[in-house]
């Protein structure tokens, strides 16, 4: 066989083996990185702002052994500092607790494609939370959030208030129920107040949503 007959079947073997090592799809990781919290911070809609929302999600992810991601609450803030809940959480995909995709990316979250449910968007723990129908109803999330996931008028005060006044938008986890968006899962409408008796009234328990923000 000729030398150069021998480089050319050389070179191909090399790109042959180059394209098999390129081609090589690694594992994708779908651990634990979408919960709705089992509990809130016990005082409505005080959070502890921003801060102490993603401590609670810390927290709650540590508990089933997923701390060492970067954890945010799903919340938007308002005013001169204000952020929104959709540049919070990072790029995507996120996973419940079951290994369930529930959106591929922001985009995709904020979308009717997103699989957002009663039986998709688990505690850190993978239980399911109350829905309309159930006794007691906790289907409102906190969120402060309008549609696209931008901040919305009422966050009751970022998330520092337990008051009477005020309120927070909040999003049906069930995608059912009343209100302007009644099957949204972040904006459906305002909650009553921003104290715990407040939140209960309106069909919640304080809880919010929370993202491993990759």
């Amino acid at each position: 066989m000729k030398l150069s007959t021998k480089l050319k079947l050389f070179s191909g073997a090399l790109v042959i083996g180059t394209s098999l090592i390129g081609g090589v799809t690694l594992a994708q990781d779908t651990s634990l990185s979408f919960f709705i919290t089992s509990k809130g911070s016990g005082k409505g809609a005080d959070l502890g702002g921003l801060a102490g929302a993603d401590a609670i999600c810390k927290s709650l992810a540590t508990a089933v052994g997923q701390g060492d991601k970067n954890w945010h609450a799903y919340l938007s803030t308002i005013g001169p500092d204000g952020v929104d809940a959709r540049d919070r959480i990072g790029s995507g995909p996120w996973y419940n607790a079951k290994g369930v995709m529930v959106a591929r990316d922001v985009a995709d979250l904020h979308s009717d494609n997103n699989k957002l449910s009663k039986e998709n968007s688990l505690t850190e723990a993978g239980m399911m939370v109350n829905g309309r129908g159930d006794n007691p109803n906790m289907h409102d999330i906190l969120t402060g959030s309008m549609l696209d996931g931008t901040a919305g008028p009422s966050t009751c005060m970022n998330w520092t208030s337990s008051g009477e006044d005020g309120s927070a938008n909040v999003g049906h986890h069930d995608r059912q129920g009343g209100g302007a968006n009644p099957t949204s899962w972040n904006f459906a409408h305002p909650s009553r107040g921003c104290s715990q008796p407040n939140l209960i009234a309106t069909g919640g328990n304080g809880y919010f949503y929370c993202f491993a923000a990759n």
